[in-house]
Parts: structure tokens; C-alpha cells; sequence
């Protein structure tokens, strides 16, 4: 990878991820405003729950961007769970740090591998097998609904 712009592409990265993650904890907070509107969301539970997302969601929301399938789960929950912004910006940042580190290390090298393999037929097939498998995938369902 000596020739790729690896801190440009870092940069670039943490930007993404900060933004996304920051829209996804926006979109849990706009789902608990529009929850508390339409039910009754101030039981003892829901206000446990705040308060263990207060006390220990730091480092849950940096730690989710090293996880594969969680970390949706866990900005949404420390939005809808009003996570106060204080705690929860500096958290994203240091996930976002983190995830662009692995994903400029780690996603970059796999990436180099292949491609200056000359394997590049190989990601083509990939991506062909995964589109044949969705598409297959939304058949099943739609006919399933029908």
C-alpha cells in the first residue's frame, strides 16, 4: 500500500464513520421524540435503561465500530435511550478513530492483495454471486407475500 494516500483515505474514513454514526444516534433520537408523543415513556424500566446508557454507553458506542452487525443497534439504543451528547460525541469520535484504523490497515491491504493480484475477475464474481443471492433472496419473499 506505499502508493495509496493512507492518510488522506484515514481521514476520509473517520469523517464517514463520524457522520454516520452521528446520523444513526439522530435517528434514534428523533424515534424516542416521536415515541414519546405517541405512548406513555416514562416507566421505571425506561429510566433505568437512560440511566445505564448514561453511566455505561461510552464505551459500548466506541467499541461497537470494531463489531460487525451490532453497531447500528447500539447508536440507534444510545439515541432512543437519550444519551446525553456530551459523553456520546466523544465516544463516537474515538469508535470512528478505531474503525477507520481497521479499515485502513486491514480493508486496505485485502483490498491491495486482490487487486494487485490481478484477481480483480475474482471481486467481479463476488459481487455477482452476492446481487444473484439478493435478488433471489427478494423472489422467495415476494412470493411468499403473495
Amino acid at each position: 500500500m506505499p502508493d495509496w494516500p493512507v492518510v488522506p483515505l484515514y481521514l476520509f474514513l473517520v469523517v464517514v464513520a463520524f457522520l454516520r454514526g452521528g446520523a444513526t444516534y439522530l435517528v434514534g433520537r428523533g424515534a424516542r421524540g416521536a415515541a414519546d408523543r405517541a405512548w406513555r415513556t416514562d416507566a421505571d424500566w425506561v429510566r433505568t435503561g437512560e440511566s445505564v446508557v448514561r453511566r455505561f454507553g461510552a464505551p459500548a458506542v466506541s467499541l461497537c465500530f470494531l463489531t460487525i452487525g451490532v453497531q447500528s443497534a447500539v447508536l440507534l439504543a444510545a439515541g432512543t435511550l437519550r444519551m446525553p451528547l456530551g459523553r456520546f460525541l466523544p465516544a463516537l469520535l474515538v469508535g470512528a478513530l478505531l474503525w477507520a484504523g481497521v479499515y485502513t490497515t486491514v480493508g486496505f491491504a485485502v483490498v491491495e492483495a486482490i487487486w494487485g493480484s490481478g484477481r480483480i475477475w475474482l471481486v467481479a464474481a463476488v459481487v455477482a454471486l452476492v446481487a444473484a443471492l439478493v435478488w433471489g433472496i427478494q423472489q422467495v419473499l415476494t412470493r411468499r407475500r403473495a
